[in-house]
């Protein structure tokens, strides 16, 4: 396990202020509750400590704040290269956040995400890439390599709520219910060849698109339970 040294502690990454980074995630456990009524299911799955990639859905922009605020313990999350601009881009590497050019092989915020979880910590990855539906058509391999290469487990978490209508003059509901769903963390993908690591990817998008449908089944029950 990395220790922590002069360049910040071993679950960040350098350059990162801990302190700015504790107090945005203080913030962001109580930010959103003005605009969403977030329930979280088995959130005592989270591992507190010890090496974890975490892989969610990615339906809004929003999404993965809320999960950096939910999470009970430090995160740095792979961000889009375009959110790094002006005092936004400031921030995010402040609080340890990894820029990622999309579609683009991109070795240098992978290596850093390595870094910290060899430093016991947790890496947030959209392994679908871009924002979507949510559904988990597809997913790339980052999220798969990463936890072969440091032996960490996968979360796979999900989130439904927080994506706005479709159709235009569709205006959200005040304050929606935002579900956020918790799975059972996988252990680290084994095998060191192509074929090995396409197969854990692919055990990745199938664990995240059977939580998807978990927790729409859930909020079908919801509703009809409240209905």
């Amino acid at each position: 396990m990395r220790a922590p040294s002069a360049a910040g502690p071993a679950d960040l990454p350098a350059g990162a202020d801990p302190r700015l980074h504790d107090l945005a995630r203080w913030v962001g456990t109580w930010c959103f509750r003005p605009v969403f009524r977030v329930h979280v299911h088995h959130r005592e799955r989270i591992p507190a400590t010890g090496p974890v990639v975490l892989v969610a859905n990615h339906s809004a922009l929003v999404d993965g704040p809320l999960l950096f605020g939910l999470l009970g313990r430090r995160s740095v999350f792979l961000v889009k290269q375009e959110m790094f601009t002006g005092v936004l881009g400031r921030g995010l590497r402040g609080i340890g956040q990894l820029a990622v050019r999309r579609g683009e092989p991109d070795r240098a915020p992978l290596t850093a995400a390595l870094g910290v979880l060899r430093g016991g910590g947790l890496v947030g990855v959209f392994p679908e890439g871009t924002r979507g539906t949510g559904e988990v058509a597809a997913a790339q391999q980052g999220a798969a390599w990463l936890a072969r290469a440091s032996g960490a487990q996968v979360l796979p978490v999900v989130c439904r709520g927080t994506r706005r209508p479709e159709g235009t003059g569709r205006a959200r509901r005040f304050r929606p219910r935002v579900d956020v769903l918790v799975g059972v963390p996988l252990p680290a993908p084994t095998g060191k060849g192509r074929a090995e690591l396409a197969a854990a990817t692919e055990t990745v998008r199938g664990a995240l698109a059977a939580l998807v449908a978990d927790l729409d089944a859930m909020r079908a029950t919801s509703m009809r339970r409240s209905a």
